[in-house]
């Protein structure tokens, strides 16, 4: 009986083993090789063609010592520290104005998401017609506007048209705008965390005289902290990887000025235009660090500003 019992039992941790196996193999060979592949490969000179030589911890070393890892990080902080709340500020407020119940409003809801729906290729194109400073949309429209008001005396009030992506003191600022065309998923989110807010909660605020503003500080922001915290974490790690925009728009060189120079396209053009692997195998891993500390640090900060309803 013990004998059939114990037969049984292996069986069962068999069968679990056939099931459970192709993940673990795949676990283990997209996952954990890679993984420990590039750990050995930032400690090593390599170049994809000749087997890696181990130098130890001369790639960091020269890393730190490189002015374009500096100019790589401010850029992407900038995008981070800047960007990330325009971003929010923005898709938050769009799912104000559509929290309502409104005839029709699921229709200007489709076509604020719609433009998520485009490949961030296609849209940097797009974009970069839009801002090109001599026929560009965005810069005839400017000048026509301060034509007329040229036309009314107020010329003094005629606003500058920059050379966007061509300038290095726009060309950042031009990548915000750019990313407003996509906040569409980003203020998806939200709205759901809006209509999860309670209408009693607000109806007794109006009834005890709060107005609008107060009830949004006071009832929406604290119950809608935990979403703000979710989409400002996401934006805080995809800002990080900020890449494809800037590559589209720089054709890959970061320019002008190395002004859209960002840590995530440093790291690629070392890895492939210049094949230093091991030295990008080792900016990978000071990425991973550099997020992975300020993720936490945030987390940590955040930990008593965030309401989480039951909890």
């Amino acid at each position: 009986m013990l004998r059939l019992k114990r037969q049984s039992i292996d069986n069962e941790y068999l069968t679990g083993l056939l099931f459970v196996g192709p993940w673990i193999l795949g676990f283990l060979l997209w996952v954990v090789y890679p993984v420990g592949s590039s750990i050995y490969l930032s400690l090593c000179a390599y170049d994809g063609m000749r087997p890696p030589q181990f130098i130890g911890l001369q790639n960091y070393r020269a890393i730190f010592a490189d002015p374009e890892f500096y100019v790589s990080l401010k850029n992407t902080f900038y995008i981070i520290l800047i960007g990330v709340p325009v971003s929010l500020f923005f898709s938050l407020s769009l799912a104000m104005m559509l929290n309502q119940r409104r005839r029709g409003i699921s229709i200007y809801r489709t076509l604020i998401y719609l433009p998520c729906l485009t490949p961030v290729v296609a849209m940097s194109v797009l974009w970069m017609w839009l801002f090109n400073p001599d026929y560009g949309l965005i810069n005839v429209g400017i000048r026509s506007f301060n034509g007329w008001l040229t036309s009314l005396g107020l010329g003094f009030l005629s606003l500058p048209a920059p050379g966007w992506f061509s300038d290095p003191t726009w060309a950042k600022p031009a990548l915000i705008i750019m990313g407003l065309w996509g906040v569409g998923g980003t203020m998806l989110i939200f709205l759901a965390g809006l209509q999860d807010v309670p209408r009693s909660l607000h109806e007794a605020a109006e009834i005890d005289g709060a107005g609008w503003w107060r009830r949004q500080v006071h009832i929406t922001l604290p119950m809608l902290s935990p979403v703000i915290f979710y989409n400002g974490i996401m934006g805080f790690i995809g800002g990080f990887q900020y890449f494809t925009q800037a590559y589209v728009i720089s054709g890959g060189g970061g320019g002008p000025e190395q002004s859209t120079l960002f840590y995530a396209l440093s790291l690629f053009n070392n890895a492939f235009p210049h094949w230093r692997m091991g030295y990008a195998s080792a900016q990978a891993w000071i990425l991973f660090f550099i997020t992975l500390v300020l993720t936490l640090i945030v987390f940590r900060v955040s930990a008593r500003r965030v309401y989480y309803q039951g909890g």
